[in-house]
């Protein structure tokens, strides 16, 4: 008995031991593999955001000089331009502001990437409501009759749905600026409890176009018909993204749009 004690391990144990080896020695890898990764992750976040400060600071000073010195001229020379010069100025200026509000544009989508979510139990009517009251508030000549359905609540980041909403009602605000009797329409799906819409009868579009809406800068009417950049619905997406959920449209042209959005329930630990 005692010499069958002194036998050594079977095979099987060895394997055991060489197999769980393996194993460390992979973890290992890949943990260090993994580090490097979150160090370059975090240096390109880094470089992101040196990037958005030379956006937000050093490209906004010629643009303000422009703007500034067009400004002077204008003031400095009323009656002795040409209509010409004139218009050359103006067309200087308006090509600066445009392009202050790209920048506005690329700086909050490159904000979003830095932004953690804080869902919280989030009043879409209420919400929807405060954005439609400014709007009104902005352009009281305007006759647009206001729809928001009650009770409209979701589990998302307020602040971001505010945004949302601000896109969405704002889009249908701007496109129905042509329409006569102009209804803009806030609800949820009654075939879909979890899906909710922004509704509006103003120009729509063609949806041979649907897949260009969500594009940054992408536009599919001309800034002489409603001014824009193209970036409000690009930013949506991507807060939707954000919260696990989906947007699309449904739409004809002059016959308005409809544009759903969903906002995945937040996962609960236990």
């Amino acid at each position: 008995m005692s010499q069958d004690l002194q036998h050594p391990p079977p095979d099987g144990a060895a394997h055991a031991d060489s197999a769980i080896e393996t194993l460390t020695r992979r973890n290992a890898e890949l943990e260090l593999r993994l580090d490097a990764k979150t160090q370059a992750l975090q240096q390109a976040q880094r470089e992101l955001q040196s990037l958005t400060y030379s956006i937000s600071h050093d490209l906004r000073a010629p643009l303000r000089t422009i703007n500034g010195f067009c400004r002077i001229v204008c003031a400095t020379s009323a009656g002795k331009l040409d209509a010409q010069t004139a218009g050359s100025l103006e067309r200087i200026a308006a090509a600066a502001t445009r392009m202050g509000r790209l920048i506005d544009g690329l700086l909050k989508l490159s904000q979003l990437a830095h932004r953690e979510l804080h869902r919280q139990p989030a009043n879409l009517s209420q919400i929807a409501g405060e954005v439609a009251g400014t709007l009104t508030t902005s352009a009281p000549e305007r006759r647009v009759r206001f729809s928001i359905a009650a009770n409209l609540s979701a589990d998302a980041d307020s602040a971001l749905l505010a945004l949302v909403l601000e896109n969405l009602i704002g889009n249908a605000w701007k496109f129905t600026a042509h329409t006569d009797n102009a209804n803009i329409e806030v609800g949820r799906s009654e075939r879909d409890a979890e899906t909710f819409f922004v509704r509006d009868n103003g120009a729509g579009f063609e949806m041979r176009y649907a897949g260009k809406l969500f594009g940054a800068f992408q536009r599919l009417h001309s800034e002489r018909e409603f001014e824009g950049i193209g970036i409000g619905l690009c930013i949506t997406q991507r807060i939707i993204s954000m919260h696990h959920g989906r947007i699309w449209a449904e739409a004809k042209h002059g016959e308005g749009a409809t544009f759903y959005f969903t906002l995945a329930r937040a996962m609960r630990a236990g």
